[in-house]
């Protein structure tokens, strides 16, 4: 029988580190500790002190979860709780979530976990998610990032599909490089590979125009093309590890018709649930 055993406390911490692109030096300035004690640290000569932990994963911006992680390298226990969003004790932070989703109808809105996966949506959503050709796609968990570029989810219905694709796997590949979550450089990988559909058209970077403030989602609905931008909210300071993975992510309409075609499909029941 193979044993594994966790990687010492000292490797971890030199592993963030790097991953930050600090010297032992930097890291050492912003910590306000000497150097040679870091170096002992993460040579395995010194053990740090929970409190230690604590301070170079916050210097590092370790996300909580992995600061649970390193935690338990060092021999302590975590810290960080991790809680349903069904728990009574984020009953708060659940009705933030709700008024959020449901205040920005008829415009659509949902939270995601780290790993996109679908939390909640407002209704306007739903009407999307019915565009849905493969049903493996609305199988629980979604994946918001899979079924948004899969060819059998939205891709088909995306008129500027190299455009949006380009967006969403740089975000993704910014947060496999700040997270080093493995999950994520998975799903980084397939989504990458997935082919864009017949048809659809290069970026356009047209010299004589004005560059778009930020790159839409522009949707095809029958004879209609929906024009959104998109905003990313977060929990300010959170110390549950489930809070501080949610994100919300807000859809708002880019010009005065797709304005209306929202108001209008929200009023016909088209994006209800």
């Amino acid at each position: 029988m193979t044993t594994h055993h966790a990687p010492p406390i000292g490797s971890l911490l030199r592993d963030w580190r790097q991953l930050r692109r600090f010297s032992q030096l930097d890291l050492a300035l912003e910590a306000e500790i000497s150097q040679k004690h870091l170096s002992f640290i993460e040579s395995g000569r010194a053990r740090p002190s929970r409190e230690m932990v604590l301070l170079l994963a916050e210097h590092l911006t370790v996300p909580l979860r992995e600061r649970n992680a390193l935690l338990l390298a060092a021999g302590y226990a975590p810290v960080y709780r991790e809680r349903s969003l069904e728990d009574p004790s984020l009953q708060a932070a659940r009705t933030a979530i709700d008024l959020i989703l449901k205040g920005h109808e008829p415009y659509p809105a949902l939270a995601v976990d780290r790993h996109w996966n679908l939390l909640a949506a407002n209704n306007a959503v739903a009407g999307f998610l019915g565009l849905v050709a493969e049903a493996e796609l609305l199988k629980p968990p979604i994946n918001v990032l899979r079924l948004s570029l899969h060819p059998g989810g939205l891709a088909a219905f995306i008129v500027n599909f190299a455009e949006w694709k380009g967006h969403l796997l740089a975000r993704l590949r910014q947060q496999v490089r700040a997270t080093a979550n493995t999950q994520l450089g998975a799903l980084l990988t397939e989504l990458s590979a997935y082919p864009d559909p017949k048809g659809s058209a290069p970026p356009q970077h047209d010299a004589g125009t004005e560059p778009a403030i930020a790159v839409p989602l522009k949707l095809r609905l029958g004879d209609a093309t929906l024009s959104l931008i998109s905003t990313t909210t977060v929990f300010g300071t959170p110390v549950d590890v489930t809070l501080s993975e949610l994100a919300l992510e807000t859809f708002f309409p880019a010009d005065p018709a797709t304005a209306e075609a929202l108001r209008v499909l929200a009023a016909t029941g088209a994006g209800r649930a």
